[in-house]
């Protein structure tokens, strides 16, 4: 039953998320991060379930949680959205938290837990604010150690399980990685992954008697498959491989399950194989249809944990949403052989699969929640371009108003994973488009770099298409279509306005790029190398990227604005806005803008968000009407 009266942003605003999961080596509590204050922090919740007892207690957001063999936790936290994200333990009791890495100037990212859970690997800038390096902190004395230095950007990975190995990730480029094997013994790196042309290698997992590496790469493919690495001989063997990407690895405790899903059309697949015998192992019914991810709530790109196995090795903590339902926390049985999981015992009716966190839906029925379409449209060169359609909820007389809404990255992809900025839109009577442009990860390694360089006004074709669609299948209001992005997704909203103004009637830039010179001057210094890969080069091709800068073209808008971006963004600089801003109003042209001083690359905390997006809202509102 549809609501007679729309309901406010704010309501929408106020749907929670939980994400990024972690098992106490106790097996009986998980734990997560939710929003459930308004600002992200860690909470616990027994796998019996319940109410969950929040663990952090900070002003700022906290980006991922994660127990050691000891039950200590470690968890991640930056201030005003700056980034610069420091390490902190939190003691097994929960009365405090030290500050491990106290270098608030520099960043930290997670790496790994030693088994005993005595020492941490991490990566950071601190040496070179240029590049991150690998390095061991002591969690008993608190002394940190460099173990592998390079003028290259080097994140920790997994701890071998008798801890004299450390993984080490070296990114080339964009979408271009080598592993490294350093023992810590002698300093001695060894490089794992010899290649010739782009490849990536994502989710490296120890096997249980240290020899082995569970891993999913493209190497020599277009999608990303399963593939076990053999140390010593440096051998392959392919586990799994699918036409779709692999993603999200997670080995037992036990060494002998390994769950991973698969990317297919933006849904997840869950897939769990013995290694051992080589066979897939049954997952449960019970897991609805969604997307398997930790959601951007979760800022630090080496800590996301969508998947997670219990202590006994017979179930997943699973981070699962979709669009009728907001991430949440489920727990799977997967059992080991013929043997009965934990879960049976726990689940009042013995299921298999059990959602244990209950994200709340702020009072919006769930009649108001609607699940997107994967279509595709023709692109100009006819390539078909994968989308996500969202009809209104409500039915709507006549033509469609729509928004375009452009997602970031630029290796991004649109999931039909929840947002709550789409559900209200829908609800209100729009429909939404979310185009995965070329450029898009999810489709396969060919794809994704369509893009790259000197083809990037060909993403922005994409979008001219886009709207042709939505003008003839579409049902769309060829007069009311907006487009919207943030990050990526901004820059590709300026270069809609400003390559196709007629198409449309008002455009919604969050944090986006608006001059390519000036963004790859001013972005992190450790940032610029590994975007230069994908944009251009300042050095050589300077002429284009000035040529396809939106600043340069600021007198083809006729699109009315509004511009929202937050000071401490270190990734897109506020500067790319205020600069696009300050041009627009010299010419009198109609733009909003809010500026956030709290907030970094997005917009994170609930009182700014009840800000931002009711502006956002009225914005679309006034010009979207018929």
């Amino acid at each position: 039953m549809t609501q007679s009266t729309p309901l406010s942003f704010a309501r929408f605003l106020n749907i929670r998320a939980a994400c990024n999961v972690s098992f106490h080596p106790a097996g009986d509590r998980v734990a997560f991060i939710t929003d459930m204050t308004g600002v992200p922090q860690a909470w616990a919740i027994s796998t019996e379930g319940g109410w969950p007892e929040q663990l952090t207690f900070e002003s700022e957001r906290v980006n991922f949680a994660k127990y050691g063999g000891d039950g200590r936790l470690i968890f991640g936290m930056d201030s005003g959205g700056n980034e610069l994200q420091q390490l902190y333990l939190l003691s097994a009791d929960g009365s405090h938290a030290r500050d491990l890495t106290n270098r608030p100037d520099a960043m930290h990212y997670w790496g790994s837990w030693s088994r005993d859970g005595r020492t941490l690997a991490f990566a950071s800038n601190r040496r070179d604010p240029r590049y991150f390096n690998a390095y061991l902190c002591d969690l008993e004395t608190g002394d940190i150690r460099l173990v592998y230095q390079a003028d290259a950007t080097v994140y920790a990975g997994p701890l071998s399980p008798d801890g004299r190995w450390l993984v080490l990730i070296r990114v080339n480029r964009s979408l271009d990685d080598d592993l490294l094997l350093l023992d810590l013994a002698s300093g001695e790196a060894t490089h794992l992954t010899p290649h010739i042309g782009k490849a990536s290698y994502e989710g490296a997992q120890w096997s249980a008697d240290g020899q082995s590496l569970y891993l999913a790469t493209d190497q020599d493919r277009d999608t990303a498959a399963l593939m076990r690495l053999d140390v010593a001989t440096r051998s392959w063997h392919v586990l799994d491989a699918p036409d779709w990407d692999i993603e999200g690895l997670a080995l037992a405790p036990d060494g002998r399950q390994l769950a991973y899903t698969v990317n297919v059309d933006g849904w997840s697949e869950l897939r769990v194989l013995d290694v051992i015998t080589g066979q897939r192992v049954d997952v449960p019914d019970g897991l609805p249809q969604g997307v398997i991810s930790v959601l951007p709530i979760c800022r630090d790109p080496r800590a996301g944990s969508a998947l997670t196995w219990s202590p006994d090795s017979r179930s997943l903590a699973v981070c699962l949403s979709s669009g009728t339902r907001p991430p949440d926390v489920w727990l799977v049985e997967i059992g080991s052989g013929a043997e009965a999981g934990s879960l049976g015992r726990v689940g009042s009716g013995g299921e298999r699969a059990r959602q244990l966190t209950h994200s709340s839906l702020a009072g919006v029925p769930a009649s108001e929640l609607v699940e997107p379409q994967v279509i595709r449209y023709p692109a100009f060169d006819g390539r078909q371009i994968p989308a996500l359609y969202y009809a209104p909820s409500r039915e709507v007389a006549g033509p469609r108003p729509v928004v375009v809404y452009v997602h970031g990255g630029p290796e991004g992809q649109s999931r039909p994973n929840f947002l709550n900025v789409i559900a209200y839109f829908v609800h209100r009577g729009y429909a939404v488009l979310a185009p995965n442009v070329r450029g898009s990860t999810g489709y396969g390694r060919v794809f994704t770099h369509l893009d790259d360089v000197d083809k990037r006004m060909d993403s922005v074709a994409d979008l001219k298409a886009a709207v042709e669609w939505l003008a003839t299948q579409g049902g769309a209001d060829p007069k009311r279509i907006a487009v919207m992005g943030g990050s990526y997704g901004g820059f590709m909203t300026l270069a809609a306005v400003t390559e196709y103004p007629d198409l449309w009637a008002a455009g919604v830039d969050l944090v986006g790029i608006g001059n390519f010179v000036t963004f790859l001057e001013r972005t992190g210094a450790y940032r610029r190398s590994h975007r230069e890969s994908e944009y251009g080069s300042l050095e050589r091709d300077r002429a284009l990227l000035e040529r396809i800068s939106p600043i340069h073209k600021v007198d083809r808008i006729t699109a009315p604005m509004i511009v929202i971006h937050g000071a401490n963004d270190p990734r897109v600089p506020i500067f790319e806005t205020e600069q696009m801003v300050a041009s627009l109003k010299a010419r009198n042209h109609p733009v909003e803008y809010l500026r956030f001083e709290d907030e970094g690359h997005g917009i994170v905390k609930l009182a700014n968000k009840l800000v931002a997006y009711p502006a956002i809202g009225d914005f679309l509102d006034r010009y979207l009407s018929a």
